[in-house]
C-alpha cells in the first residue's frame, strides 16, 4: 500500500512539473492559453499585469488562489484523496511555475500551441490516471456532474469556451484560434494515455462479492448490479459485479479490487452513453 501511494504522489509531481514547463516555455510566452483553471490563472495574469499594471501576481500565485475554495467544496463533496492529491498537484505546478523562467523556443505561435499542448496534455494524462486531477475545473465539474446527473465534459467544455473567448479579447482573435488548437491537441493527448470516454462499466467478477460490493460503495457513490457467473473450466460459482463509473473514480476502483480481491477478473469497457439512473449525490 505504501509503495502504490508512493508511486501516486511521484507521478502526480512529475505531471505537475510538466504542465509547468508546458506553460513556462510555450504557452505563456506566446499568449496561448491552457484548459481549465490552469487558462483562468493566466487570464487573470494578463488582466491584472498588461491593463491593470499590477504583475507581482503571477500565473502561479493565481492559480493557487482560485483553487483554494474550489479545492474546500471538493473536500466535502468528492473526496478527500481526490482533493488531496489534486492540492499536491496544483501546489507542485506554483512552485515550479515561480521557479522555472518563462522562456520561448520559438516566435511560431502555431508551434508554441502544439508542442505546449502535447506536453500539458501528458501532463495531465498520467495525472488523472493515477486518481488525481490538476486543479479546480476537474473539481468543479465533478461536482456538478453528480449534482445533475450531466456529462462532466459539458462544464469543462463551458470554462474552455470562456478562455478560448478572452483569449481573443485580449490579445489578438488568432490568439483565440490557437488556444482553440492546443485545447484540441491536449484533449487527445489525454485521450490516448487515460480513457476518451467520461463513463466506463466496470464488469468484475469475483468470489469476494459482499466484501468487495461493501468496499466500492464505501469509496464510490455509485450503484452496482450484482450478476450470478460460473467459470467454464474451474466450474466454482461467482458473482459478477457491474458499475458504471466516470474516469475520474477508475483509479479509486482499481485500488478498491486490488485490495480486497487481488484474484479478481475485471474488465473495464467504454461506455458511450447511459440512460435511466445514474446514482448521483442529492
Amino acid at each position: 500500500m505504501f509503495i502504490f501511494e508512493a508511486k501516486r504522489i511521484v507521478i502526480v509531481i512529475i505531471g505537475a512539473i510538466i504542465n509547468a514547463v508546458a506553460l513556462n516555455f510555450f504557452f505563456i510566452s506566446a499568449d496561448v492559453y491552457a484548459s481549465g483553471f490552469t487558462g483562468v490563472a493566466q487570464l487573470l495574469s494578463t488582466v491584472f499585469s498588461v491593463y491593470l499594471s499590477i504583475d507581482f501576481i503571477s500565473t502561479g500565485i493565481w492559480l493557487l488562489l482560485i483553487n483554494i475554495p474550489v479545492f474546500l467544496l471538493g473536500w466535502f463533496k468528492v473526496g478527500r484523496h481526490f482533493t488531496l492529491y489534486s492540492m499536491l498537484s496544483v501546489g507542485v505546478s506554483t512552485f515550479f511555475l515561480e521557479v522555472i523562467p518563462v522562456y520561448s523556443f520559438s516566435d511560431d505561435i502555431m508551434l508554441n500551441a502544439v508542442f505546449g499542448g502535447v506536453l500539458g496534455g501528458f501532463g495531465v494524462g498520467i495525472t488523472l490516471k493515477w486518481g488525481a486531477s490538476t486543479g479546480g475545473s476537474d473539481i468543479l465539474a465533478m461536482v456538478l456532474s453528480r449534482m445533475k446527473d450531466k456529462p462532466i465534459g459539458t462544464y469543462l467544455m463551458i470554462v474552455n469556451g470562456v478562455i478560448i473567448f478572452f483569449a481573443g479579447l485580449l490579445n489578438e482573435p488568432e490568439n483565440a484560434l490557437y488556444t482553440l488548437l492546443a485545447l484540441y491537441v491536449s484533449t487527445r493527448i489525454i485521450d490516448g494515455v487515460h480513457t476518451r470516454h467520461e463513463k466506463v462499466t466496470a464488469m468484475i467478477v469475483t468470489k469476494k462479492t459482499e466484501e468487495l460490493s461493501d468496499a466500492i460503495h464505501q469509496k464510490v457513490v455509485r450503484g452496482i448490479t450484482i450478476l450470478p457467473a460460473r467459470g467454464a473450466y474451474t466450474k466454482e460459482d461467482k458473482s459478477m459485479l457491474v458499475v458504471v463509473i466516470t474516469r475520474y473514480e477508475l483509479y479509486d476502483l482499481e485500488r478498491i479490487i486490488h485490495e480486497v480481491d487481488p484474484e479478481a477478473f475485471t474488465n473495464i469497457v467504454q461506455t458511450a452513453g447511459v440512460f435511466g439512473f445514474f446514482r448521483r449525490e442529492q
